[in-house]
């Protein structure tokens, strides 16, 4: 059996996984889902939020859980924003784990930051209108009103309707710093991407674009939309079990 540590995407928390995380539990595995530091905090907990920071808070999950079970294969998974911390936390600690996971998530090259590869994509009107600046730019939060169509259109409505009042502010200055990776550390690990087709939030197209910029991820193709963890649960759950090194 293996151990997961899933980091959830911006606006989120780890909650979002609680479906995905109860089918990996019932399959005999672990599952860590936190959410992430300075997630809905005030100002100064906004602003004292760093990509690194992240990234090392990341690693170090994986290294306790890795320790809990004896050594046993820990994969490290992110969704959407979660990609840049995944890619972070291998950096800092590969050793940590043992194969990564991006859920249509920011699977970037060495070098660029989410606000760079924000320029490349396609414009995506809806999602861009969801979004407006707290405590003078510090964060970021979402009109939850607007953002059941974009984030999940496919997903129960019943889920997303219970999921959508949970979502949080989030901490603007992690999109804007470059990834520093390498091949001898981010690059020694698997890495598997599960694309989304019916992504509103970060359309297929975007998606297609890390995988040419990043080469090298096994690909798992689902029908859903930008959140696959109430949409297709079992099938993420299934793609994340098979990420598992043999």
């Amino acid at each position: 059996m293996a151990g997961f540590v899933l980091i959830h995407g911006s606006w989120h928390g780890g909650w979002c996984f609680d479906e995905v995380a109860a089918r990996l539990r019932a399959a005999g595995h672990t599952v860590v889902a936190p959410t992430l530091p300075g997630m809905g905090g005030n100002e100064a907990q906004l602003r004292a939020v760093t990509l690194q920071g992240w990234g090392d808070f990341a690693a170090a999950q994986c290294r306790e859980l890795k320790a809990q079970l004896g050594g046993a294969p820990v994969v490290l998974g992110g969704h959407s924003r979660g990609g840049i911390v995944v890619s972070t936390a291998a950096e800092a600690d590969p050793a940590a784990m043992d194969a990564l996971v991006y859920i249509c998530a920011m699977m970037l090259p060495d070098g660029m930051s989410r606000a760079e590869f924000k320029a490349l994509e396609e414009p995506t009107p809806a999602f861009d209108a969801l979004i407006s600046k707290v405590h003078d730019g510090a964060g970021t939060v979402v009109d939850p009103a607007l953002a059941g169509p974009v984030f999940a259109q496919l997903s129960p409505p019943e889920l997303v309707a219970a999921a959508l009042p949970r979502l949080l502010a989030e901490p603007h200055g992690p999109r804007s710093e470059p990834l520093r990776l390498t091949a001898e550390r981010w690059g020694s690990l698997p890495r598997t991407y599960v694309e989304c087709t019916q992504d509103r939030t970060i359309p297929i197209a975007s998606q297609r674009l890390m995988q040419q910029m990043s080469p090298g991820a096994r690909v798992v193709t689902l029908e859903s939309d930008h959140s696959p963890y109430l949409c297709c649960p079992r099938a993420l759950a299934d793609a994340l079990i098979a990420a598992i090194p043999v």
